[in-house]
């Protein structure tokens, strides 16, 4: 049996209640409108005027008093007429026998007593007072002005926790800085460098400005000064605000964190405020580190918005945000810190020597990087020995660190989804092919024809993608909706750091192979190709107007790599120089589109072999490709790295790149 504990109520806590200012205007309330009912606890009777004049001539009052200020009077009853005036209720108002009348003014009650007293009707005390009524007095002047102030109160500190805040104060301190300090010794949500896999090159950079803060006269012997700013530029979810976090938690020394749109507000000068604000503190905490995230929401070149002639709130932060960094005045020991993925739109003067003296360059992560990243990722995560993070490394190119973590997490919800005690390859397999694809629709209903088509268009792109070289690698192809997509093909694209011409016409020539395949085979064409034309349109034109690959254009790019010709309305080229850059693109093409063509016709068997199996298992891999049309010819990029390493794996280790077994292709096709 269980031990239980009997309930105490009248046990004592321990613990005050916490005081509140509402509890002091509660008691005054209360004060109030106790002694209003108070003061009132003995009755009195209210009559009309007509009524007491009638009372004074027959001789039933004995006392006046009249309140001049309210133009009221109170009246005491003679003791022999309380059972005439007050009735049947004479008990209740026996004792103070008062009634209460409402002059029309005193002058004419005036009047009216005058000329009884003369005609000896009223022979008792006339009194004329001033009203003292507290009641009436707070209500008319002191309660409108409490309740005012009570409304000014609630409103500032309203608007003070709509601004986040900002230290307090609400709109008097409107134009305070809004940065979130980390004081040294501060251990809240503490990230280090070991916590950062990857970017090797921009850790190093990180770590000496860390290194100068803490030990500065290293650098300083040497005649060298500490860096102004550093600018993190790269792709969305690269890492650039963690590196920042790393910053905080590696110095020792204080660190400012916000963003570029907390300067921003609809009061007209209250960014350049908070800039100054901000500065001010980092001077009183130097040397420390103030870092801006998303700077190009202040930092957007000038000039490019006027806005209509109207002020530029933004302008004007800019401006004394450029003072500051490189001003008049000395900021010796503060650093700033900024991260942005659109370096391209900032004011140039944001950038020079001086202000942001480095940018760092925070790009994707490679295979090796990749792998790093898996690494911090998988920590909390249940794997079994099928995981192996190499594959997966391999099987995320273009993946940043923020579509890692998403994969690692997707995985993990698969598997609970299937109830799984760990998570396993096949988990991190279809992650990636949900992040890549989008979810699974099964039960998207098609034909047998709709069913045909999206074969053949699916297994065209495999076909053409195995025969030609500079195609990327496939994967796996499925038939299976994804998305908006009826179909769809894995490919694993090679990183290449150098792309060429027969690169770009091969990948074009792969995208076409869909929309070939269905003229060929079917001998008719459907909108399924849309994104493929788009892909391949663009592509076309950047060859042509930006990459200089075009035989009637050659070596003329009218790329704008400032950004200005985004406010432009103007071409950089001619009218004929358009129509050109139209004709190459359209025969470049329509060239490609000729090529794929030739292809499928040349390995017909083989597309329509690949086309029935797809139709009846749906899912389809590398191997089975290798089945139908033999070995591919051609290395990849990465098998071409590791013999240039030896044989080795470029990651380390034994890499497992054999594909599904057929126990994981049965259970992908069940699942």
């Amino acid at each position: 049996m269980e031990n239980k504990t009997p309930n105490t109520p009248n046990k004592p806590t321990g613990k005050m209640p916490k005081f509140n200012v509402s509890w002091i205007y509660g008691i005054i309330i209360l004060v109030l409108i106790g002694s209003y009912f108070f003061n009132n606890a003995a009755p009195i009777k209210e009559v009309p005027y007509s009524t007491f004049e009638e009372y004074v001539k027959q001789g039933l009052v004995e006392k006046i008093d009249v309140y001049s200020t309210k133009n009221t009077l109170s009246a005491k009853i003679n003791q022999t007429a309380v059972k005439k005036v007050f009735g049947d209720k004479s008990e209740l108002y026996e004792k103070e026998r008062m009634i209460s009348v409402r002059i029309p003014s005193v002058e004419e009650f005036s009047k009216f007593i005058n000329k009884a007293k003369e005609d000896k009707v009223y022979k008792g005390i006339v009194d004329y007072k001033v009203s003292r009524d507290y009641i009436d007095i707070f209500l008319y002047s002191i309660l409108p002005f409490l309740l005012l102030i009570l409304f000014f109160v609630f409103m500032n500190r309203r608007m003070a926790g709509q601004m986040g805040g900002g230290g307090g104060g609400g709109i008097f301190n409107v134009g305070k800085s809004k940065a979130q300090l980390f004081d040294k010794g501060s251990v809240e949500n503490k990230i280090t460098f070991k916590d950062v896999a990857g970017l090797a090159e921009a850790k190093q950079e990180i770590e000496e400005i860390v290194a100068f803060l803490k030990n500065p006269s290293k650098y300083t012997e040497l005649g060298g000064k500490i860096p102004k700013g550093a600018l993190l530029v790269g792709p969305p979810g690269t890492g650039k605000t963690l590196l920042a976090k790393a910053v905080a938690g590696e110095a020792d020394v204080p660190f400012f964190s916000m963003s570029g749109s907390d300067f921003v507000e609809m009061f007209v000068g209250v960014g350049a405020s908070r800039v100054r604000d901000l500065f001010r503190q980092a001077k009183e905490k130097a040397p420390c580190i103030i870092f801006i995230d998303e700077i190009d929401a202040v930092g957007r070149a000038r000039g490019k918005n006027p806005n209509m002639g109207s002020n530029d709130e933004r302008e004007n932060t800019l401006n004394q945000l450029l003072t500051e960094m490189d001003g008049f005045g000395s900021n010796s020991g503060v650093i700033i810190l900024a991260a942005t993925n659109r370096a391209d739109i900032l004011d140039k003067a944001l950038l020079r020597a001086g202000r942001f003296d480095r940018q760092i360059h925070v790009d994707l992560p490679d295979v090796n990087e990749r792998k790093q990243i898996f690494n911090v990722h998988l920590r909390p995560i249940k794997i079994n020995e099928t995981v192996d993070v190499n594959f997966l490394a391999k099987q995320t190119p273009g993946f940043s660190g923020a579509d890692i973590a998403n994969v690692c997490n997707e995985a993990a919800l698969i598997a609970a989804r299937k109830n799984k005690s760990f998570v396993e390859k096949q988990d991190f397999l279809d992650a990636v092919d949900r992040i890549v694809g989008g979810l699974e629709k099964k039960t998207k209903i098609t034909t047998q024809s709709e069913k045909k088509s999206i074969a053949y268009h699916e297994a065209g792109h495999a076909t053409i993608s195995w025969m030609l070289e500079h195609a990327n690698p496939l994967v796996k192809v499925t038939i299976v909706p994804r998305g908006e997509a009826l179909g769809a093909a894995w490919y694993l694209p090679e990183e290449r750091q150098l792309t060429n011409r027969d690169h770009i016409l091969d990948e074009m020539c792969s995208t076409l192979g869909g929309r070939a395949a269905e003229e060929v085979f079917l001998n008719q064409i459907s909108t399924g190709a849309i994104n493929d034309l788009e892909r391949v349109t663009k592509r076309a034109y950047a060859m042509v107007a930006y990459f200089g690959m075009s035989e009637r254009l050659p070596n003329m790019s009218y790329y704008d790599s400032t950004g200005n010709s985004d406010y432009g309305f103007t071409k950089p080229y001619s009218e004929k120089t358009a129509e050109l850059i139209d004709e190459e693109a359209k025969q470049i093409v329509a060239s490609e589109y000729e090529h794929a063509k030739q292809i499928l016709r040349d390995n017909a068997a083989g597309h329509n072999r690949l086309a029935e199996l797809l139709i009846e298992r749906e899912v389809i891999f590398a191997e089975d490709l290798e089945k139908i049309f033999g070995k591919r010819r051609w290395t990849s990029r990465q098998d071409e790295l590791m013999a240039q390493n030896g044989g080795s794996d470029i990651l380390g280790e034994t890499p497992k790149l054999e594909a599904l077994s057929e126990p994981e292709k049965k259970k992908e096709i069940n699942s």
